[in-house]
C-alpha cells in the first residue's frame, strides 16, 4: 500500500478518527489530524500490515515508548527517529483497550439473564470486563452493587432497567489472540498506554489500576487464540448449572469481515445468551455501520436485539424504546 490512493485512504481514516475523538481527547484528535496531512508518517503506516495502521495503535505505541507527543511536529520527529522500535512495538502489540466502565452498560443486559452466569468474553484483553459483579455502580446517583475501589458512574436516558443487585457470576473465561496479564508490568503499562489523554484520563487510569488489582486477586481463565477457533474450548469450561453468556465489547471491527460473519452465525446457533457492545452495524440489525466500524456511540444488544446506545468508553446509556 504505497500509492497515493492508498495513503489517501489512510489519511481519510485518521481524519475520521480526529472527528470521533475530539470530545474525549482533543490531543489525540489534533495528532490524528496532523498524521492525515503528514506524507512521511502516512508512508510509515502504509508499510505496515493492514491491521496495524489504526490511530489507536499508533498513538498507544508512541505513548508506550515515550509518552504522548506534544504536537504533530514531535510525532513526525519521533516516527522518523525511532521508526524501527515503533514498528516493532506496533507489530508486537494490538489495540486491547480494557475499559471496566463498559460494565455499566453491560449490567442491565446481564441482570436480565437467569443465573448463575458463566461469562465467556471474546477479545477479552486482560479480562477486566469479566468482573461486573465486583464493581459498584451509580446510575444517575442510584447505587447498585458492592462498595469497593471501582465505582462506575453512569448517566442514562429512557427506561433503563437498572437492576436492584448485580448478577451472580460463577465463571470468568476469556479468549484473546494475545491475552494480557495484569500482574506483568509490561502488560499493565500497555493497558495504561491505551488510555486516551484528556479530561477523563486520570479517572480512567485510576479505575484501570483498581480493576487490575481485583483481577490479580481472582484471575480469569484466559485462552490464547482466535475468537471463532477457541470459542468451543471456552464454552467447555462452563460449569454445570450455569448459564453461558458470550459477550464482547469493541471487538468486531478488528475481525475480518468473513470471520466476523462466521462468528455471528456460530453464536446464534449455540445454546448461549449473547451480549454485545459494538459499533453500529457490527452485529447485524443494530444500525448502519460507521466508517471503520466505530462511530460516536456503541450499540448494546442481547441475543442480536438492540437495547441501547452507549458511550464507547462508558459513562452513558441511552435506552431504546
Amino acid at each position: 500500500m504505497t500509492d497515493d490512493a492508498g495513503q489517501e485512504r489512510l489519511a481519510a481514516g485518521y481524519r475520521a478518527f480526529a472527528g470521533e475523538s475530539a470530545g474525549e481527547s482533543p490531543r489525540y484528535s489534533a495528532l490524528a489530524a496532523a498524521v492525515a496531512g503528514d506524507r512521511d508518517v502516512l508512508a510509515f503506516l502504509a508499510d505496515l500490515p493492514a491491521g496495524k495502521r489504526h490511530p489507536t495503535l499508533l498513538l498507544a505505541a508512541l505513548r508506550f515508548l515515550g509518552g504522548v507527543p506534544a504536537d504533530g511536529a514531535e510525532l513526525h520527529d519521533r516516527v522518523a527517529a525511532d521508526a524501527e522500535r515503533l514498528r516493532a512495538t506496533v507489530l508486537d502489540r494490538a489495540t486491547q483497550t480494557n475499559e471496566p466502565a463498559r460494565c455499566a452498560a453491560l449490567l442491565p443486559a446481564l441482570a436480565a439473564i437467569d443465573g448463575p452466569l458463566a461469562l465467556v468474553e471474546v477479545g477479552a484483553s486482560a479480562g477486566l470486563c469479566l468482573y461486573p459483579d465486583r464493581y459498584g455502580y451509580r446510575y444517575d446517583g442510584r447505587p447498585v452493587g458492592p462498595p469497593g475501589p471501582v465505582l462506575l458512574r453512569c448517566t442514562t436516558s429512557g427506561a433503563v432497567p437498572v437492576p436492584a443487585a448485580v448478577p451472580e457470576v460463577v465463571a470468568r473465561i476469556g479468549v484473546d489472540l494475545a491475552p494480557l496479564d495484569v500482574t506483568d508490568p509490561d502488560d499493565l503499562a500497555w493497558l495504561r498506554a491505551l488510555v486516551w489523554p484528556g479530561p477523563v484520563e486520570a479517572e480512567r487510569l485510576q479505575r484501570l489500576d483498581a480493576a487490575a488489582a481485583i483481577a490479580a486477586q481472582e484471575p480469569p481463565q484466559l485462552l490464547t487464540g482466535d475468537l471463532l477457533d477457541r470459542l468451543p474450548d471456552a464454552l467447555a469450561l462452563v460449569p454445570a448449572g450455569a448459564t453461558p453468556v458470550v459477550l464482547h465489547t469493541a471487538v468486531l471491527p478488528y475481525v475480518e469481515a468473513s470471520r466476523r460473519a462466521a462468528f455471528v452465525e456460530t453464536v446464534r446457533g449455540l445454546p448461549v445468551r449473547w451480549v454485545a457492545q459494538e459499533g453500529a452495524g457490527m452485529v447485524p440489525g443494530t444500525g448502519e455501520p460507521h466508517p471503520g466500524g466505530w462511530g460516536p456511540y456503541f450499540v448494546l444488544s442481547l441475543d442480536g436485539r438492540p437495547l441501547a446506545h452507549t458511550a464507547p468508553h462508558g459513562g452513558r446509556v441511552d435506552w431504546l424504546g
